[in-house]
């Protein structure tokens, strides 16, 4: 700055005069660029980062999919995944990220296979799937535009310690990326960090999970800012647990007194602060992330508790369907301590609630299934009013996967093949009936103008095709 402490007056004068005009032009233009732009990977609505999508409710607000599709129809390509797994892609600028279970052609030990199939109960042994050989347990990454294989990466290979539903994978959980760092877990068989181009950062090894009746794990972590929470509740001893993203490092752990739960974690906001949530049996809890300490807690859940909450707007909504039904509507700013007959229930609903799939929270509207059947019901998520109830979809008789909505339409998902395309409203009002040549368990994602979903057998991209 020596040579302004030389010029003249005159010069003086000009320079400040050119500073108090750039100046807060050139501000400007930073707070622009800093702001995402729609489409782009800062605009954390454009992508997919995490199995319910960029808010963590089943919606994806900035995308515009097609709602009429077939094997010939709006399919911009359409690929061969490897292996077995049903959780649900993930993606980030234009990559893809996927895990699945390769089977590797080998046999464990067949006394170990024996002692994983006599945990099982009698009537289990004919529909699960035993750990009768050894599993790959691998990433894949995707290109978005035309589905080529980027990247792979197998990151353990070795038998499972014990069985899963026939329904069920060893894939089950889906990733998680904040668009640095990817979160890959495998539960049982590990929890994994990688950059986007399959680099191995850290990896951590949790134990073995005991899961109920050997059903399978499931449950996907979540990501919040440095901290990666993961609930890891099943028929030992369970817990949940933070660690930080970039180093794997334990943060902090919380015993927790529960029975196999299958839901997801998810992160709000109440008071300034952050807490995580997580949906069980016992009691849905909320902790304050930074701490891991109890904030609130309440009862009502039925047992085999999978869905995973949502939360929008000051509430949070946690629901079940096994043996009896519970949708609970948390009022996050008042939730303290016990919350049973407490201020910070807003609302109950204890009808044809949901058993596999999570709930759908989009424009101020519940949608949810009656267990895992064809049958629809829509509650307004500020009153719990019903706007419509046991609305039967249509070529649809069984779901696992989770709702979505995008481009003020509903899509749900059944497991033949068949996708019923609602308007997202007030009323009941089918726009289209799809069908695929899959059978689809896993939850769609949305981002774009695509819907991917993840069949048995292939990963589709839904686009609509333009004229050429």
């Amino acid at each position: 700055m020596r040579w302004l402490a030389q010029e003249n007056e005159h010069d003086r004068e000009n320079t400040m005069r050119t500073r108090r005009l750039v100046l807060p032009l050139l501000a400007a233009c930073l707070v622009l660029a800093a702001l995402p732009v729609s489409g782009s990977e800062g605009d954390p609505d454009a992508g997919w980062p995490a199995w319910r999508g960029p808010r963590a409710t089943g919606e994806a607000p900035a995308a515009n999919p097609p709602w009429t599709w077939s094997e010939t129809k709006n399919v911009r390509w359409k690929v061969a995944i490897p292996g077995k797994g049903l959780s649900t892609p993930v993606i980030w600028g234009e990559k893809i990220f996927l895990t699945t279970a390769v089977p590797a052609g080998l046999r464990p030990d067949p006394e170990a296979v024996a002692r994983a199939e006599a945990d099982l109960p009698e009537w289990r042994r004919d529909s699960g799937v035993a750990p009768d050989h050894v599993q790959k347990f691998t990433v894949l990454a995707l290109d978005r535009n035309s589905g080529a294989l980027l990247w792979q990466r197998v990151l353990r290979e070795e038998a499972p310690h014990e069985g899963t539903h026939a329904d069920a994978s060893w894939a089950s959980a889906s990733a998680v990326t904040d668009g640095e760092i990817l979160i890959v877990s495998f539960g049982s068989h590990g929890i994994y960090a990688l950059d986007l181009n399959g680099g191995l950062l850290w990896q951590k090894d949790l134990g073995d999970m005991k899961t109920r009746r050997g059903f399978g794990e499931g449950g996907t972590p979540v990501l919040a800012g440095d901290t990666l929470v993961i609930n890891w509740d099943h028929e030992g001893p369970s817990f949940i647990t933070a660690l930080h993203r970039r180093t794997g490092k334990l943060l902090w752990r919380r015993e927790r007194d529960e029975v196999t739960s299958w839901s997801s974690p998810v992160v709000v906001q109440a008071g300034g602060k952050s807490q995580v949530v997580i949906n069980a049996t016992t009691r849905t809890r909320g902790y304050d992330l930074a701490t891991g300490d109890v904030v609130w807690e309440i009862e009502g859940m039925t047992v085999n508790t999978i869905p995973s909450p949502v939360a929008a707007a000051g509430r949070l909504f946690v629901a079940s369907g096994f043996r009896g039904a519970m949708l609970q509507a948390i009022d996050l700013e008042k939730a303290r301590g016990h919350l049973d007959g407490q201020p910070g229930v807003a609302w109950t609903y204890q009808r044809d609630t949901r058993y596999v799939p999570s709930l759908l929270l989009a424009q101020g509207r519940l949608y949810f299934l009656k267990g895992n059947t064809g049958i629809l019901t829509c509650l307004n998520a500020a009153s719990g009013e019903e706007l419509f109830s046991r609305q039967r979809l249509p070529e649809i008789d069984s779901v696992y996967a989770s709702p979505v909505a995008a481009g003020g339409r509903v899509y749900i998902t059944g497991r033949h093949g068949t996708t019923v395309v609602l308007e997202a409203g007030d009323a009941f009002q089918v726009l289209a009936v799809n069908h695929l040549d899959d059978a689809f368990d896993a939850s769609a994602a949305v981002a774009g103008d695509e819907i991917y979903l993840r069949g048995r057998k292939s990963l589709y991209c839904l686009a609509t095709e333009t004229a050429p």
